[in-house]
């Protein structure tokens, strides 16, 4: 079984969850291995297995050579526990796997995950002001308007108007805003944007669940550093761990703290800034925005893809979390790159060590058999990279979303009988015709400039009477049709080329002589 790149989507950690345990089912070897002088057939060591898996994942492209053996072996605990794999007396349900020589084998089985409905909770309808009801003010008496009839020249210079006569119409003064209809305005086009291949970002979240305010908050309150600034100070992070935290990215010169004075200090203020964070209820990205932080890891092959749905996905979290995740990430990379800054772990590369102490209070499910340790690692690594432009607000979406609200407060001209505005041209839409409708608009579409072309032909004076025959009659053998509609018969054909009169011959003298006779032989006169 070939490994599959697992695209975004809903329930995509509950596909990759089926997907790694079709792959281990498949590719563990399976033996025959004696234990206390008995032996068991088609099973496997723990330790073999902890290799197998740790290979399949790293060269899984859904997961990458950045999965650790320690992650792995985690994996599998959660196998034992939820009867993927079990001993080789049956037993299973507990975390209790170990890196050693104990024997294991598949169950007849194994249990795969279903895809749990959606609840049907409709889409929200955004309730807007309405735009046609005339507002306390300037007059709304009608515009008159001149008739104006249009030619075919006057119609591609102005598509916005239909050929015919301009009805009259009158200008729709629209009413102010609220802060709530913005806000709403915001939610809307930020959910409905493509950024995962999908529809709208609704099919792999609750839109309920999404806050209008939050968006509006983490677009306009932010410093000059794109931090969001929050409107309820209780819920700032502490100064002590603000402290510390700058204390690192700082090290060695730490501002807010004074010079240690004892070895291992920085692994002190390490460990109180990961228990800090680690005893949060929920991470920062929130449970009920799990599914769509992993549908965005199935993006990870385009980058920028990637960037900016996590720009529309991080825009929906509550500001203080978004605050949080600012600093945290941006604290995680610059310690990561801090050569002054002695290692945190004598065992694992300071990269490693952020990733998998801050991973979980980053991302995680409340479904404890799900991947979360794995999706969550290759999520924070890709923030790490690229936190700077992933946390900043996206300028492309919010200039889309200020110039349609400028257009909703813009004064309208209406047109009697029509419901779109004049100041954008109405939608349109297709729609399916028949085979003989398609036959008809085919010909229709190709004949107006054959028939302009051969009308060209027949006006044209400059060239001669013989050149003109001869053009149409290649046209008459090219374009029978055409040339048919234009002349149905032979009559209409010579009248564009009417017979000249023959004049007689004027009578000659000559002619009235009598005709040549033949020469007779006389007698001849001498003189």
């Amino acid at each position: 079984m070939e490994p599959r790149l697992v695209g975004p989507g809903p329930y995509r950690a509950t596909r990759l969850w089926n997907e790694i345990i079709e792959l281990f089912r498949a590719g563990m070897p399976l033996r025959k291995h004696r234990c206390r002088f008995k032996s068991y057939e088609r099973c496997f060591k723990a330790s073999e297995a902890v290799e197998c898996l740790h290979e399949l994942l790293g060269s899984n492209q859904n997961f990458g050579p950045e999965v650790t053996r320690d992650q792995t072996v985690k994996l599998l605990k959660k196998f034992l526990k939820n009867h993927v794999i079990e001993d080789i007396k049956g037993r299973w349900g507990k975390e209790d796997f170990e890196d050693d020589g104990r024997l294991y084998r598949f169950p007849p089985s194994s249990p795969l995950k279903s895809y749990p409905k959606k609840p049907s909770c409709g889409k929200e309808v955004i309730k807007f002001p309405d735009w046609n009801e005339p507002r306390a003010g300037p007059s709304q008496e009608p515009i008159p308007v001149k008739s104006v009839t249009m030619n075919s020249e006057m119609w591609y210079k102005r598509h916005s108007i239909a050929i015919g006569e301009v009805p009259a119409c009158k200008l729709v003064f629209r009413r102010e805003l609220t802060q709530n209809n913005i806000e709403e305005i915001w939610k809307s086009m930020t959910l409905s944007r493509r950024v995962l291949g999908l529809d709208s970002l609704d099919e792999v979240l609750d839109t309920k669940l999404v806050n209008s305010k939050h968006i509006v908050q983490n677009v306009y309150n932010v410093n000059k550093q794109g931090i969001v600034t929050l409107e309820d100070k209780s819920k700032e992070l502490p100064h002590w761990i603000l402290s510390a935290m700058k204390c690192l990215v700082n090290w060695p010169s730490c501002s807010d703290l004074k010079q240690p004075t004892y070895s291992g200090f920085e692994r002190d203020v390490f460990k109180t800034i990961v228990d800090y964070f680690s005893q949060m209820k929920e991470p920062l990205l929130t449970f009920n925005f799990f599914d769509i932080f992993v549908s965005v890891l199935g993006l990870l092959q385009k980058p920028s893809k990637a960037v900016e749905a996590l720009q529309i996905s991080c825009l929906l979290l509550p500001p203080e979390n978004r605050k949080r995740l600012q600093l945290l990430v941006r604290m995680m990379a610059r310690i990561s790159l801090n050569q002054d800054l002695p290692r945190l772990s004598e065992s694992v590369r300071t990269r490693t060590l952020m990733v998998q102490a801050f991973s979980r209070c980053i991302l995680c499910s409340k479904d404890e058999i799900d991947l979360d340790e794995l999706l969550a690692a290759k999520l924070v690594s890709f923030l790490m990279d690229n936190y700077q432009e992933i946390l900043s607000v996206p300028s492309a979406l919010k200039s889309s979303i200020e110039d349609h609200v400028v257009h909703l407060q813009r004064v309208q001209i209406k047109y009697a009988g029509t419901d779109s505005d004049a100041t954008l041209p109405p939608p349109s839409f297709c729609h399916q015709i028949t085979t003989g409708e398609f036959e008809y608009q085919r010909a229709a579409g190709s004949q107006e400039p054959l028939a302009a072309l051969l009308e060209e032909i027949v006006m044209n004076k400059e060239i001669s009477v013989k050149d003109k025959k001869k053009k149409l009659k290649q046209f008459q053998k090219s374009y029978p049709e055409v040339y048919r509609v234009r002349f149905p018969s032979p009559e209409t054909e010579a009248m564009l080329f009417p017979e000249k009169t023959k004049q007689k011959p004027p009578i000659l003298m000559w002619a009235l002589k009598k005709p040549f006779q033949p020469f007779h032989r006389t007698r001849s006169f001498r003189m």
